[in-house]
């Protein structure tokens, strides 16, 4: 049972400083993870909490454990691949910046996760039909409205993606641009 009320979870990345001279570029992979109080929002288990460390998982894991850490990472922001949660629209910034790196193995899947959050109306949807959704505490709707937002927002990543020599980047990328309406 869902008990945190629905604060507005940060879309910006709070680490977009420039690196300072000499400092290696892979320490800036996920940086600001841990800025984000994930205790303190909800993903569809409960706690948000196992969300940085699945990033990380993600990030860094060789391909079947990113495979395995991005599916249950999907489970818990995008149920059932078009029911996104409170925690969704703080965890797509770091999506983003995954798909943007070469050395993750699973860019494709990250990406066509994106596009089924920018894809997801189910709580509108609901909502249409039972307009008193939007009077919780927790308002879903919100949530659903903040995670396409976020990734909406980084749309710009659309064309250095879609340049790419993987093809199957390159497909999910067209989809999920197809999506936005870019």
């Amino acid at each position: 049972m869902r008990s945190a009320p629905t604060p507005e979870p940060s879309i910006q990345r709070t680490d977009l400083h420039p690196q300072p001279p000499g400092a290696p570029r892979a320490a800036a992979l996920l940086a600001g993870l841990d800025s984000v109080p994930w205790g303190d929002i909800q993903d569809s288990s409960g706690s948000a909490a196992a969300i940085p460390r699945l990033l990380r998982k993600v990030a860094r894991g060789d391909a079947e454990t990113a495979r395995a850490a991005l599916g249950e990472l999907r489970k818990r922001i995008c149920q059932y691949g078009f029911v996104v949660e409170q925690a969704t629209a703080a965890t797509v910034p770091f999506l983003w910046e995954l798909a943007q790196r070469p050395q993750v193995s699973c860019r494709a899947q990250i990406i066509q996760l994106l596009k089924n959050i920018a894809d997801a109306r189910q709580w509108e949807t609901t909502a249409t039909a039972y307009p008193k959704l939007l009077n919780h505490r927790e308002n879903p709707v919100a949530w659903e409205r903040a995670a396409r937002q976020a990734v909406r927002a980084r749309r710009g990543e659309l064309d250095r993606l879609l340049t790419e020599g993987d093809s199957e980047v390159a497909r999910a990328t067209t989809e999920l641009a197809r999506t936005l309406g870019d």
